[in-house]
This record gives C-alpha cells, structure tokens and sequence, in this order.
C-alpha cells in the first residue's frame, strides 16, 4: 500500500498533530525521509537526527511536542538513551520504533518511559495514529495541570472584565475581535485595570488557547539576565550555566507570550524583542543556530510608549512594531456604573475562598463605593472587599474606612 493510501485510514483527528512539533532520531536517511514523508505535511514543525548525539543538541535548545526514536541507532540503544533522558527532566512523549520486538521489549519500552511501540516494517498510518495518541495522551495531561492550576483565578478574571458599561462591552468586543489575529497586540492602561485579565482572554479566545500563556513581567527581569531568560542557554554559555535553560519563547512554542509592562525592559531587551519580531527565530546563548518560533505577542503598559519613544527612553522602531492592534483598559472611574456589580462578584468570590460568610452590600455603601476614585483599580476594590470580609464590616460611611 501506498503511503498516501494508507494515510487515507488514519484518524481525521489530526489537529493535535498540526499544532505540535516533532523530532525524528534515525540513523538512516531513507526511514528519516519516509516518516518526515508522513509527518511534515501534517506536523507544525518537524526537525531530524542522525544520531543521537545530534538529537541532544536539539534537546537543549527546544522543547519538542513528540520524539520519533529509532531503538537501534548504530550500537547504541534508543531505550537506553530515552531512560537517561527521563532521568535528566525531559519529558516530551516518545514514540519508539523497532526492527525486533515481543513483550519483554514492550514493558522494556513503557518502563523507559516510551508512549507507544511500533515494529518494523510498519505502515503509515500505524506511525501517524501512534503520533497521535500520544500527543493527545500528552496534551491531556498537561491541560489538566494547567486546569487544576487556573480554576481559581478564572472565576475572578471574568470578574475583572465584568460590567455593562458601554466602555465594557466595548472592551469585550474588541477583545473578539482582536483574538483571531496573530498580529502582536498592545495593552494600555492603569495599573490595576486588568490588562493581563485581557491578555488572557485574548489568548483563551484564539487558536492558540490549548497551547501556553507565559506572563513575562518586565520590571523584574534583570537586564544581564534577559537574553538566557527569553531564549535560553546551552551549557556552558557563560560561568555557571550548568545545564541547559528553555528561554521563555520556546516554552511558548505555538502559545502567547505576555510582556506585562514593556515600557519597564531595558533599551538592550527592547533591541533583542525587536529582532524577534521581525525574523521570527530566537538563538540560545552559546547555541550554533537559530530556531523559528511560532508565538503571538502581547504587550502592556501604563506609561504613554509614544511619548517615551519621542523622549528616547523607549525605541521607537518597537513601539510602531507592537501597536498594531490597540486596546485601552479604562481605569474605575470612568465606568463607575459597574463597581456594585463587580464588588458583589468580588464578595461571593473571596467570601468562599476565606471560608467566611458574604456580606450584604446595601444602597448607602453601593453608593459610597460609586463615589470614590480608585487609584488602584480593580485590584484596590478588590482589596477593600477582602479587608471588609476579615474585619466582619463593610462602612456606610467611606470605602475606605
């Protein structure tokens, strides 16, 4: 049978597999060429080892969706190097190929960690239903970490975006509107307004919502540290780089990075993000070549980009890069018509999680909240409420006293 053909039997439920990378390690060039056959056109990304060695220098720069791993690679063994592997952190699922197996090879294979076996000769629809079941296996996983992980922060970022102010439903649909795009987004704002809430959103809403959200905040980066932050480090890049580090782009592969703040990196981070966008690789400190990467860009900020790139505290060749697509956070008190719906939000919410009973919020306090400015926000709202909630009172009188 063909390989076309046989593809023809395979599951139609490839959709994992276009969003997921892949690394074949084979020591000949003709089984390289036949599963890069099947997998290429229906992969994100497929890259190929011809030893081992080559296939760790690929390890240490990217994390990869799915390993492809002959077991007999000239006189080392596939199983072996993938128990040490297990041993070293990395994680990524293993399909394992082989000329010879039984059932002593197979508990061999799921005891070094391989997600499933495949015997030589195979057909390609057996490789590519084998790539999908465990790249499914592995994604389920890891979206049940990441659940448990955002079940409580996401009842109160939907807080966050609530309110049927004008500016709201505004902000809302902008949101819908900005989410299917891959073009980088700039968020503007006050501290406390929400913009990572609607970073995350924006996120949620694409195509890339099953892939990583990583926050970067800029402020705390140290800028001698940024380049092995972002892109990561081979061993031995510099004193003390002892093992290798995933830079925070490739940890995002297909996902979203959020630059919380970007008006805060240093000019020098500000050139190396600028790079980025434009070629769409990252280069690992100490690493021989560049890899491409596949991660949508969000930035905030509280400050006016604009007016720091004129002052030249900020590059301005940036600045046109990230503003494409614009969306202004309005600060409390310009949609003052939703602080009693979102204080009641914020009650019931942090009432459950302090294991204490809710507090009524009446006319005169609803009133008083309305009327005060907050400076900080809806974190300072929010911040109120907890207080209120530990002190067992909520004043008519002030939101602040």
């Amino acid at each position: 049978m063909s390989t076309a053909a046989s593809l023809q039997d395979a599951s139609s439920d490839a959709g994992l597999l276009s969003r997921s990378s892949v690394l074949i390690v084979d020591d000949e060039a003709g089984m390289r060429n036949f599963l890069w056959r099947i997998l290429g056109p229906r992969c994100r990304r497929v890259e190929q080892a011809a030893d081992l060695e080559e296939a760790e220098e690929w390890l240490a720069v990217e994390a990869f969706d799915l390993i492809v791993l002959d077991n007999m690679l000239g006189e080392a063994r596939g199983l072996d190097w993938l128990a040490r592997q297990r041993e070293k952190g990395h994680t990524p699922p293993v399909v394992l190929i082989s000329a010879f197996g039984d059932l002593e090879m197979a508990i061999e294979a799921m005891q070094a960690g391989a997600a499933d076996l495949v015997l030589k000769p195979f057909r390609a629809n057996q490789i590519l239903n084998a790539a999908l079941r465990a790249v499914e296996r592995s994604r389920l996983k890891a979206e049940n970490t990441l659940l448990r992980r955002e079940i409580r922060r996401a009842s109160e970022e939907t807080a966050r975006l609530t309110g049927a102010s004008p500016a709201m439903e505004e902000i809302r649909a902008a949101i819908a509107q900005a989410a299917p795009s891959p073009s980088s987004a700039l968020l503007t704002g006050e501290s406390g307004t929400g913009k990572e809430v609607a970073a995350r959103m924006i996120h949620s809403l694409s195509d890339r919502a099953d892939r990583p959200f990583i926050p970067v905040d800029c402020a705390a980066m140290p800028e001698e540290m940024a380049e092995s932050e972002l892109f990561g480090h081979v061993e031995g890049a510099f004193p003390g780089a002892k093992g290798r580090r995933e830079g925070l782009f490739l940890q995002a592969q297909g996902g979203t990075l959020f630059f919380d703040e970007i008006a805060e990196a240093p000019l020098s981070t500000q050139a190396k993000l600028l790079r980025v966008l434009e070629e769409r690789r990252v280069r690992p400190l100490g690493a021989e070549r560049a890899f491409p990467v596949d991660v949508r860009l969000i930035f905030s900020a509280k400050a006016d980009l604009e007016a720091r790139a004129a002052e030249g505290l900020f590059r301005a060749d940036l600045y046109h890069r990230i503003n494409v697509l614009r969306l202004h956070l309005p600060p409390l008190r310009e949609r003052r018509e939703d602080i009693p719906e979102l204080a009641r939000l914020f009650m019931a919410q942090l009432a459950q999680r302090l294991n204490r009973p809710a507090l009524p919020i009446p006319p005169e306090v609803e009133a008083a909240l309305k009327a005060q400015d907050w400076p900080g926000n809806l974190r300072e709202l929010r911040n109120f409420i907890e207080r209120a909630l530990i002190l067992g009172r909520l004043p008519a009188d002030s939101a602040h006293g």
